[in-house]
């Protein structure tokens, strides 16, 4: 019995990688599209790539969603909230995806377990929650804004006497590299997160001792194959919105933004070990480097239903995740 329900706690944790793939593809891809630097299905390929490359470089970001949110009860119990999160992460993912809002997969999932945990009368840790997830929730927008900022004044700055259309040439071939560094970005985050729900749910019902945060080879495996298989499907309705609708972009708008974003998923990784919405990170670059030609650049409408959909996911999740979490509860 607790071994079928492991198994079905794993798949779901693969369905949510997998939404996590096509609903933030446009992440890594969304600028370089909208500026013709690449071709959606290059894009998408080149994203899929990068992404299984960046599951394999790390797993702090892992251990920080396995051990540093919840500590569930060892039983099936636990694994009972563990589901509950992913299927309330899920139901977010899939809503914000209709309407084509990108929404944070990080913070529908912390969400969905601090729901989950609180329906169960579990236990949440709500340090690791403050200091990994809350704190970085607002830094990583307001550091994308400001540094993005920065990267495109430098860059306007240093091209000034050059000519306009040499310029978009060369940086329409350069993004294809920013786009490949905030796909492995994306990788390195997005894979790992989905790692340690997996590992989570290998202490909860015994199957990895307590205390062991370590991910075994196989869940890596699963993990990165699936978020490629995710992001090769692609998330156009996502992409729209970001490439298009924020702002008016061009090639070197798109590599500053790209940059930015990347630079910074990578420091929350292997520095401060930190589940970092990737979402976030690259809107906040975009809307930085959009207004450094004017704050009128940037559509601000588009971008206040983007930070209400930022602000609504953790307890919107959250709220799914617990009803979710009463259902299975009361049909045993």
């Amino acid at each position: 019995m607790e071994l079928t329900a492991l198994i079905v706690v794993v798949g779901i944790a693969l369905i949510f990688n997998y939404t996590n793939g096509f609903h933030d593809a446009a992440n890594a891809i969304a600028t370089s599209v909208s500026t013709r630097a690449l071709t959606p299905r290059a894009a998408l390929a080149l994203a899929a790539v990068m992404n299984l490359v960046g599951a394999f470089l790390g797993t702090g970001v892992a251990k920080t969603v396995g051990t540093g949110i919840i500590n569930p009860p060892r039983d099936l119990h636990g694994l009972t909230i563990v589901a509950a999160a992913l299927i309330g992460a899920i139901a977010w993912n899939l809503i914000t995806w209709y309407f084509g809002l990108p929404s944070s997969s990080t913070h529908g999932l912390v969400g969905g377990l601090i729901g989950a945990a609180l329906a169960a009368s579990g236990d949440v840790l709500w340090s690791g929650v403050f200091n990994k997830v809350v704190l970085w929730m607002v830094l990583s927008p307001v550091v994308g804004v400001i540094l993005g900022y920065l990267v495109m004044v430098a860059i306007l700055w240093i091209f000034r006497h050059s000519h306009p259309g040499r310029v978009g040439r060369r940086f329409r071939i350069i993004q294809s590299l920013s786009a490949a560094a905030m796909a492995l970005g994306h990788g390195l985050q997005d894979a790992q997160k989905t790692m340690g729900i997996i590992v989570l749910a290998l202490v909860t019902t015994g199957y990895q001792a307590v205390g062991d945060s370590h991910v075994p080879v196989w869940v890596i495996l699963l993990c990165a194959a699936v978020l490629s298989m995710g992001t090769y499907a692609g998330g156009w309705r996502i992409m729209r919105t970001l490439g298009r609708k924020v702002i008016e972009l061009d090639p070197p708008k798109g590599f500053a933004a790209e940059a930015t974003a990347s630079s910074i998923l990578y420091a929350t990784a292997f520095i401060w070990q930190a589940p970092v919405s990737t979402t976030h990170t690259i809107t906040a670059a975009i809307m930085g480097v959009g207004s450094t030609k004017r704050l009128s650049a940037v559509r601000w409408g588009v971008a206040g239903h983007i930070v209400l959909a930022w602000v609504l996911t953790i307890p919107a999740s959250a709220c799914v995740a617990a009803l979710v979490y009463w259902i299975i509860h009361f049909f045993g």
